[in-house]
């Protein structure tokens, strides 16, 4: 029997790749969307083993919809990803309160709503996989990004203790920390200061990693099971530094914070009036 795997955020971006990913392996793909239109495009692009669902992650009624059908459908679940997300940027006093909850509601309170809803199911099986996708921001915690680095560092925090918790009963857990990837993510991001989100943008179009290289990792890591999964090259170094020489990386994370301070202070140049 094809083994059955539900992506959430699963239309777009790193969703779609590994939609597709899986599905070329011959597994049964359930794709979980806000967007119904390109859930169902991609759903009939990828042909019959393929699904979609409607999904919002904040929605604790629609997770229990999703979790109903695979029951039903599919007599159970393999692997659950708890991809869904979004970006935001800004400085810790021009972030407001409806934009934490936001990120923190969707990237962070969504994975903890798809874990609690099918961790249950797995323990009656006795096997499943989680694999949450959290991000590099997790773990470096850059300035300006207080939001984004917290929801990230959550879903890092989580991963590690459903480790532990699960694997008793068979239940393995994966969290992929990915740096920029060319992955659309920009275009929803929600940013105090502008200048950061055209930085993001710049640095996503820039990347050499793509969502398929992404994919492959964690097709990878759901094969053989692996905890943490860095995409990156750069960023394995980067997180290896900080643990090993951490004072080196402090010193460049604030001489790097030195010049987008100064560029995020700088006054704004006055437009000058084409009025004589």
């Amino acid at each position: 029997m094809n083994r059955r795997i539900l992506i959430t955020g699963g239309a777009s971006g790193l969703g779609r790749a590994m939609a597709i990913r899986f599905a070329g392996a011959g597994w049964r793909v359930l794709i979980a969307d806000l967007d119904e239109a390109a859930g169902e495009r991609l759903r009939t692009e990828l042909g019959d083993e393929v699904a979609f669902h409607p999904l919002d992650v904040r929605d604790d009624a629609g997770w229990a919809r999703v979790r109903a059908w695979c029951e039903r459908t599919w007599n159970g679940l393999d692997v659950l990803v708890n991809n869904a997300g979004v970006a935001a940027a800004g400085r810790m006093d021009r972030v407001s309160m409806a934009d934490w909850d936001w990120i923190l509601d969707i990237n962070l309170k969504g994975v903890i709503r798809g874990c609690r809803e099918f961790v249950p199911v797995f323990r009656r099986q006795g096997h499943g996989h989680l694999v949450n996708i959290a991000s590099m921001a997790g773990l470096m915690n850059l300035p300006a990004m207080s939001s984004y680095n917290v929801s990230k560092a959550g879903v890092i925090s989580l991963s590690e203790t459903l480790r532990h918790e699960l694997a008793p009963y068979g239940v393995h857990t994966t969290v992929v920390c990915p740096a920029f990837v060319r992955t659309g993510l920009d275009r929803t991001m929600r940013a105090a200061d502008p200048s950061l989100a055209a930085r993001t943008t710049e640095l996503m179009a820039a990347s050499r990693v793509t969502p398929d290289d992404v994919a492959r990792k964690v097709f990878r890591a759901v094969r053989k099971p692996r905890f943490r999964v860095l995409t990156h090259r750069d960023s394995s170094l980067a997180w290896l530094a900080k643990r090993f020489v951490p004072a080196l990386v402090d010193r460049v994370v604030a001489r790097g914070w030195r010049r987008t301070r100064a560029t995020l202070e700088r006054p704004a140049v006055p437009q000058r009036s084409e009025n004589p």
